[in-house]
């Protein structure tokens, strides 16, 4: 998998100057379009779409500072449609305007090339199994709320202390299946999976009905497929984390499966500490062949 992702990667690199199409990305991988975006922004730590303009706006910048081209000839080589799109892009990523740039020889900016290996380093057993589940329902709270890379998501936080206890108590009683308790369910993020955006964030339980009527609850019918289901125990919250940079580190590229669109489900039971945490993490997946 990493090899056709490197064979992609330089496909991007040799059309830098023309129009990238993720059909085509994604064929070059032998993945899916949904797989390709979620494998490159785990094993990169930033979406593809941003990858892409921060190198056009470095290999853009050399020219720049070269001299041989026009501002505006190198603004239409790279895809901006106007003079000032491109000022206000070039001017986000290197902290100067490209034609101030050009007069003083101002320092730019880099996004280095990209490329991916895999290391196993061997000292740990990553528990999974594969599950074939019928049609269920994620039912609970439901907030729009903006995508975190990194760290506590204060949207959410602020959205789960709102919750009234009593309501946290009557859909823990709903739950009847597996995951079972409260759980965290993601869904309906934007294919860029760029910082910012929005997804929908579920404080919910896993069960075979909808929510019952009266109790003013929110439904998330989801459809029979196919989950990876990986378990982990440690120091909370890194070892969550971890697991998840394992999934797509480790466990995608040495398995015959990629994801799929669908929520993805999380269930954590932190210690009476909360210095500790045993965590279920559940992504929808298909075979590969």
């Amino acid at each position: 998998m990493l090899e056709r992702l490197n064979q992609a990667m330089e496909h991007i690199e040799g059309r830098l100057d023309q129009g990238i199409e993720m059909p085509e990305l994604a064929r070059i991988a032998m993945t899916s379009e949904y797989h390709f975006r979620r494998m490159f922004s785990a094993l990169a730590g930033l979406p593809l779409s941003e990858y892409i303009r921060r190198r056009r706006l470095t290999v853009a910048g050399a020219e720049v500072l070269a001299g041989e081209r026009t501002l505006l000839e190198i603004a239409v080589r790279y895809g901006y449609g106007s003079g000032e799109a491109f000022a206000r892009a070039f001017r986000t990523m290197h902290g100067v305007g490209p034609g101030e740039a050009r007069r003083t020889g101002a320092a730019l900016h880099s996004q280095p090339r990209m490329s991916f290996r895999l290391i196993i380093e061997g000292s740990s057993t990553m528990r999974y199994r594969v599950v074939e589940k019928e049609e269920f329902h994620v039912v609970g709270k439901k907030a729009r709320v903006p995508l975190v890379h990194e760290g506590v998501n204060p949207a959410i936080a602020d959205f789960i202390r709102g919750i009234d206890k009593e309501d946290v108590r009557r859909i823990a009683a709903l739950s009847d299946q597996e995951p079972d308790g409260i759980v965290s369910v993601t869904d309906d993020l934007d294919a860029s999976r760029a910082e910012g955006t929005e997804l929908d964030y579920y404080h919910a339980v896993v069960t075979g009905s909808p929510a019952p009527e009266g109790m003013d609850l929110d439904t998330l019918t989801v459809p029979a497929g196919t989950w990876a289901v990986f378990e982990n125990s440690g120091p909370f919250p890194q070892s969550l984390q971890y697991l998840w940079r394992d999934v797509y580190t480790q466990w995608f590229p040495s398995n015959p499966y990629r994801s799929r669109p669908g929520p993805e489900i999380l269930r954590t039971r932190p210690s009476d500490d909360g210095t500790q945490a045993d965590s279920t993490l559940w992504i929808p997946v298909e075979r590969t062949g």
